[in-house]
């Protein structure tokens, strides 16, 4: 198996690194660089620029702005956008509803959402999760009951990431309780704007608000928002879900935070000394910088198996991928806090509080913390590291 990328390959990945690093805004790129939240503003702004150059929703079908790319090209274009600190086109839209719609939708449903879904005139949330189904997600209990032209949804959703600047949101509503849990679910989109709606925001560890609550009372939805078929939901889920988690080891952002975390620790004090004359921290960023490595190679051995076309099967070997990425983010999160010691926490917003105290500490490391805290989630979401055990369990080893 050849993991070397081809000259074509090679001539692609540099025209790519260059764009990202030219084209996306640097304060933008800066603050992902930096673990920051960005504002609603960065988001459209980087993603418009994507999408004018063809590179916002390169896994669409080509006729609704897609790329015919090759695998390899996709893993490319994944690894540079995560490497040049470039904020990854908004999940929901591109790798979620986008797919969903161009695959399952009507042609009106292409024509209205797709052109603003890629340029992100529609900024869209999910609605999956409950307080009782988030792993379970085929127990939830949002319903939408047919009445004459609209459905009429009541329930509750959860965890709705990014939720406060949403347009849209795509929900699992259960539309048939006689039927088995699976089965009487069904995918509607709903405008958050309808009354009825309300969003209550969740403020994370990390003292962020990032994820909310969203409540649906007597909500009155168009039945032609109703995407596919009734009660054909879970399969659309289903699809959904696999393009989730493209990408998600992210390797190139580790690879970009590990370098920033070296470089740091060359520059901050510690007792007589840099913090990088530590040996014990020395031998625990080479671990992880060892470990990422091992996961690359990993990776590159799926994306040529798919150039090889050895199978058209969804190799299990992605498990791995998510288990080990995941880990390895945390790690870089707790080295980078270590980098930062008493400076990694927050400090106050001085012009909120009117406090007008001297900065303290260098400007990097007050984000080090609320960092550390926000990738606790990354060995949850996207199919928790101990579900992703259970697929290596019966794939590998038939148990």
């Amino acid at each position: 198996m050849d993991l070397r990328y081809t000259p074509d390959e090679i001539a692609f990945r540099d025209d790519l690194r260059k764009f990202f690093r030219s084209e996306i805004p640097l304060p933008i790129r800066r603050k992902v660089s930096e673990g920051r939240a960005l504002a609603r503003e960065d988001y459209v702004t980087s993603q418009r620029i994507l999408h004018a150059r063809g590179l916002a929703t390169p896994n669409w079908p080509v006729a609704w702005g897609g790329q015919d790319w090759t695998p390899v090209q996709r893993y490319i274009y994944v690894e540079e956008l995560q490497a040049a600190a470039v904020p990854q086109p908004l999940g929901f839209n591109v790798n979620m509803v986008g797919p969903v719609i161009a695959t399952f939708g009507s042609e009106a449903q292409k024509q209205r959402f797709l052109p603003a879904t890629a340029n992100l005139d529609i900024w869209w949330a999910q609605g999956f999760s409950e307080p009782g189904a988030g792993s379970d997600l085929a127990s939830l209990k949002t319903t939408a009951k047919r009445d004459g032209d609209d459905f009429i949804l009541n329930g509750q959703k959860t965890w709705t990431t990014l939720g406060q600047y949403a347009d849209w949101i795509f929900c699992l509503v259960r539309t048939d309780a006689t039927v088995r849990k699976q089965q009487g679910i069904s995918f509607i989109l709903a405008d958050m704007k309808t009354p009825g709606i309300s969003v209550r925001p969740i403020i994370t560890i990390d003292g962020g608000h990032e994820v909310n609550e969203v409540f649906f009372d007597d909500v009155r939805v168009p039945a032609e928002n109703l995407v596919g078929e009734l009660n054909k939901g879970w399969d659309y889920a289903k699809f959904l879900l696999s393009n989730e988690r493209i990408g998600i080891a992210r390797i190139g952002m580790t690879k970009e935070r590990l370098a920033r975390v070296k470089r740091l620790a060359q520059e901050t004090p510690a007792g007589e000394g840099m913090v990088w004359d530590d040996p014990d921290f020395r031998r625990r960023l080479a671990w992880s910088e060892i470990e990422l490595k091992a996961l690359e190679i990993t990776q590159m051995r799926v994306v040529a198996a798919q150039r090889s076309k050895a199978s058209d099967k969804p190799d299990p070997s992605s498990s791995i991928l998510k288990i080990k990425g995941s880990e390895i983010q945390q790690q870089s999160t707790q080295l980078l806090m270590d980098v930062a010691g008493p400076y990694a926490m927050p400090r106050p917003d001085r012009e909120e509080e009117g406090l007008n105290l001297p900065s303290v500490g260098p400007d990097w490391a007050d984000a080090a913390a609320p960092l550390f805290f926000n990738y606790r989630k990354v060995s949850i979401y996207g199919g928790s590291n101990e579900i992703q055990r259970n697929i290596i369990a019966k794939a590998f080893l038939g148990l």
